[in-house]
């Protein structure tokens, strides 16, 4: 999947949108008699994506359990707070939300809430059962280039994910000169604000690994890198 493609599948078709409310007098009245809650009765602008694999499917190295309350609570919570906060700015991609929003003191809620939502699917669809290790050719030519080696972009990555104080991210990312970077952010932060392209990146918010791994956050972040990251889906950011 293409960057871009993945920023168009964090939102909804604004076509798609359009039709599902001019149909929204039937979809509420069934709603109502099967006593659905509120946020089911009507489409979402940001609706919160499917995992890309069961929530098993990452175990060892990321428990079922993690999982459920990372996505299921953590992830929703942020698409079901960008939705409220975002009324009427459906035409927009998620990225878009936050990029607008950045630098606004009045929209500070959205910024965090529409960057958290978006780095979440960012990092889940980064990730595969059976993934990790070094990565295939054209990666690692790209890893040479700009790090010497997988093995230095290996050092640099684990240094910012272990070393980012509280709570944030570990990214790598594409610069407009086509290297690669790694960088650690803070809480909510994107490197889009920065005009650099994500291509891979590690939660390292406290719930992402408290549950399996409780303070060892270097032995979350060496399974990750060696066990779980999606080097095919990392390579499709690089152009």
């Amino acid at each position: 999947m293409q960057h871009g493609e993945f920023c168009r599948t964090v939102t909804m078709d604004r076509r798609k949108f359009i039709q599902l409310a001019a149909a929204g007098t039937g979809l509420l009245a069934g709603a109502a008699v099967l006593g659905l809650p509120l946020h089911a009765r009507a489409a979402e602008a940001y609706p919160l994506p499917p995992l890309p694999y069961a929530e098993n499917a990452l175990e060892p190295y990321i428990s079922a359990r993690t999982i459920s309350f990372h996505y299921g609570k953590h992830t929703k919570a942020y698409y079901d707070k960008t939705n409220t906060l975002a009324a009427g700015m459906s035409g927009l991609a998620l990225h878009e939300v936050f990029l607008k929003a950045a630098g606004k003191p009045d929209s500070a809620a959205l910024l965090n809430n529409a960057a958290q939502a978006w780095n979440h699917t960012f990092y889940w669809n980064g990730m595969k059962p059976s993934g990790g290790g070094a990565p295939g050719k054209r990666m690692m030519e790209h890893l040479q280039a700009s790090f010497g080696g997988y093995e230095q972009f290996r050092e640099a990555f684990s240094a910012a994910a272990k070393g980012q104080f509280g709570s944030g991210w570990a990214w790598l990312v594409r610069n407009s000169d086509g290297t690669l970077e790694v960088v650690k952010t803070a809480n909510a932060e994107n490197p889009m604000v920065q005009g650099k392209t994500p291509v891979l990146v590690c939660d390292v918010w406290e719930h992402a690994y408290y549950l399996d791994y409780q303070n060892r956050r270097a032995d979350y972040v060496s399974a990750f890198l060696d066990h779980l990251v999606d080097w095919d889906a990392a390579e499709k950011h690089l152009t």
